[in-house]
């Protein structure tokens, strides 16, 4: 069982809570992972002393290298991947640039999503474009991440660039969530479910709209984080079943999965991601689905 969240500080009277490390030894999942599979939500994290983090930050996650990175989709059958910018490196895309060059060279198909600032030039577009990012994340709910009204501002120039947004939001806390997804001009992903807690039930306006906005095509959303929903400390987390459920059922044409490796911010038992992609299972039963969420939708959504 992981032990509570340790505590650091930047600076006096500024304390900031310090992640467990992911499981070391994840394993192979109970069922055939087809060809082609994409895990569309995980980050990469240190060395501290070459990409700091922000001091306005929510979390210091332990190192989570690209070659952690790299054993983890071996050992789940994965082929393609999307490094996704954490909120505890602000607008610093310098790890993450540097990731997907290395996974480039070894020949591996990987996207990123990056955070930029609302004013950012378009040579930097330029270059985090030529690096393999194809959109831009928007956390509203830790420290150092970007604001809604930035991204709204960023909108009509990444809709011209065929870039997506993705958002860090939790659906039960936004009443207007629905129009404002709707009037944007660029693909949405909403991570995590909605990431709203399970206890709050199927039928809360939020969790419903988002359904709605699945249903009309509106919004691409990922299957990750059950840990992070769900009352239970371990898997297979079974009061998320029918939240999962009811969005592949809403519109699996718009659902994708996500590993969320390696994890942070989270102070619970910490789950061996093998257990995490076998949940898809329980979630998805038929194959023909599973081949849907695991490649076909995020080969679209990302350009694989």
């Amino acid at each position: 069982m992981s032990e509570p969240l340790s505590v650091m500080s930047d600076k006096p009277g500024n304390s900031i809570p310090v992640c467990d490390a992911a499981d070391p030894f994840p394993r192979a999942p109970g069922f055939e992972v087809p060809a082609g599979a994409c895990d569309t939500h995980a980050h990469v994290f240190g060395p501290a002393g070459v990409y700091p983090y922000s001091p306005n930050r929510s979390y210091t996650p332990p190192d989570a290298p690209v070659g952690a990175y790299l054993h983890l989709h071996q050992r789940l059958g994965i082929e393609r991947g999307v490094l996704v910018q954490p909120s505890v490196y602000g607008t610093d895309n310098r790890l993450q640039l540097d990731a997907l060059a290395y996974l480039r060279g070894l020949g591996k198909n990987y996207k990123g999503v990056a955070v930029v600032d609302a004013d950012i030039a378009e040579a930097e577009l330029d270059l985090l474009q030529a690096g393999g990012h194809c959109g831009v994340r928007m956390n509203l709910l830790f420290k150092g991440g970007i604001a809604w009204g930035d991204v709204e501002a960023l909108a009509e120039r990444l809709a011209r660039r065929r870039w997506h947004l993705q958002f860090l939001i939790d659906v039960s806390t936004f009443d207007d969530l629905e129009s404002r997804i709707r009037a944007l001009p660029v693909p949405v992903v909403i991570d995590h479910m909605g990431h709203m807690a399970c206890d709050q039930g199927l039928d809360h306006p939020g969790f419903q709209a988002l359904l709605r906005l699945l249903q009309d095509g509106q919004a691409w959303v990922k299957l990750s984080g059950a840990y992070r929903l769900s009352a239970q400390e371990y898997p297979p987390y079974s009061d998320v079943v029918p939240f999962a459920r009811a969005l592949i059922e809403a519109n699996v044409e718009r659902c994708v999965w996500g590993s969320d490796w390696p994890h942070p911010h989270f102070s619970r038992p910490m789950p061996n991601d093998g257990d995490l992609l076998d949940l898809l299972a329980d979630w998805a039963p038929d194959a023909a689905v599973r081949q849907k969420i695991l490649v076909d939708n995020p080969a679209r959504l990302y350009g694989f």
